[in-house]
């Protein structure tokens, strides 16, 4: 991998540091909506990095999903739980962002960042083999 596509995995592994960072900021003020939104991000600028290492894109968000598992999911290169945690994020913000009257509550949110932690956790994990 050269050194533009490294600077780039980085970059987008940072965003979704920050993005995390932010979606905690959220949910200890209890603005369930923008946490989850934030999860989101934080997950997709993970799978995005994820994706660069072996140069693949897309513009929309469902085509990094797709992507996501069929070069990772399905291959068996991480846990089908982790395509399914990703597809209901997907769509849990999309309620958020687009939903009149949504409302997320506290417990299932609380498990949600757990779990996006954890996903962030184990595509970084991926990362770090794809690029060695």
């Amino acid at each position: 991998m050269n050194e533009e596509r490294k600077e780039i995995v980085e970059h987008r592994l940072s965003r979704a540091s920050k993005a995390l960072t932010s979606a905690k900021i959220l949910l200890d003020t209890q603005e369930y909506i923008g946490t989850v939104n934030r999860l989101y991000h934080a997950c997709f600028h993970a799978v995005t990095a994820l994706l660069e290492t072996r140069g693949l894109a897309s513009s929309k968000h469902s085509g990094v999903l797709s992507f996501f598992n069929k070069h990772f999911v399905r291959p068996g290169l991480t846990r089908g739980e982790l395509g399914k945690f990703y597809k209901d994020l997907f769509e849990k913000r999309h309620e958020g962002d687009y939903t009149d009257f949504i409302e997320f509550t506290q417990e299932r949110v609380i498990e949600m960042y757990k779990s996006a932690t954890d996903f962030i956790d184990e595509i970084t994990h991926l990362v770090e083999k794809e690029t060695h």
